[in-house]
């Protein structure tokens, strides 16, 4: 049985010779450590082995979590932000992947206003055109960018995130990364605006997303093995479930 640092070796060994591929340099690449129903144990790990980003995918997971963890990480929110948790998604959270209209963009806006938060996001793009996935269509991302631009000052754009359909094959989500990364590029020659980041690939895909351009990849199995059951989950959360039911859920409605 490998170790934590042991599989993380072997994961940067393959995002490096991945960029080197593609002829990047590695250290363009991070890992957004993924410890959605993994307990705070798996938090502490990814910081103890040198990562510095978590990433989870409910913010009421993170209520629990991020206090009894370690201090340090980033946390960013990659999964779906409903409008009426965007306060406590901007108290909780230093990033957010997934804004996916221009309606929670204005709403993470105005509570920002509020509250003095000044939230860096990326826009989710629905590359593949999958009604079960959230984001924009890629057509509407420009119009977006736009009215970010010039009514949400408080928000800092940093590029864009997207999902690829699930495949056995990694190979089939190449052309949703390779069009996410030819519209960051068009977007930035026609707006003059500067989108570093991409968000894309996950554990069965992410060694081609880093040869597409991937600037962060979210790895949750690859790292931490095969998620705990829903009843484990609610052992350590105190939630019946993790679709959020129990105290702390009700706390964030």
């Amino acid at each position: 049985m490998k170790d934590f640092s042991e599989i993380l070796d072997g994961v940067k060994a393959k995002i490096e010779a991945a960029a080197r591929r593609a002829g990047r340099d590695p250290s363009e690449v991070e890992i957004v450590a993924v410890t959605k129903t993994h307990g705070t144990d798996a938090v502490e790990e990814a910081w103890r082995a040198g990562l510095r980003i978590v990433g989870e995918n409910k913010v009421q997971e993170v209520a629990w979590k991020k206090p009894a963890s370690v201090s340090g990480p980033e946390w960013h929110l990659i999964g779906h932000l409903q409008r009426n948790k965007v306060r406590h998604a901007l108290e909780l959270f230093d990033f957010i992947h997934s804004v996916d209209s221009v309606k929670l963009a204005d709403r993470i806006n105005s509570i920002a206003e509020e509250i003095g938060a000044r939230p860096r996001i990326l826009l989710e793009v629905n590359v593949s055109g999958e009604k079960s996935k959230s984001g924009m269509r890629p057509e509407e991302v420009k119009d977006a960018l736009e009215h970010i631009f010039a009514e949400c000052p408080r928000i800092t754009v940093e590029g864009l995130m997207t999902m690829a359909p699930f495949s056995e094959n990694p190979e089939d989500a190449r052309p949703y990364f390779r069009r996410l990364r030819e519209l960051r590029d068009s977007l930035e020659r026609e707006l003059g605006a500067a989108l570093p980041r991409l968000s894309m690939g996950m554990s069965g895909d992410y060694e081609v997303a880093v040869e597409e351009g991937a600037t962060w990849v979210r790895l949750g199995t690859v790292l931490f093995g095969e998620r705990p059951k829903a009843k484990a989950v609610a052992a350590f959360t105190g939630l019946d479930s993790y679709s959020g039911e129990g105290p702390t859920a009700k706390v964030l409605d």
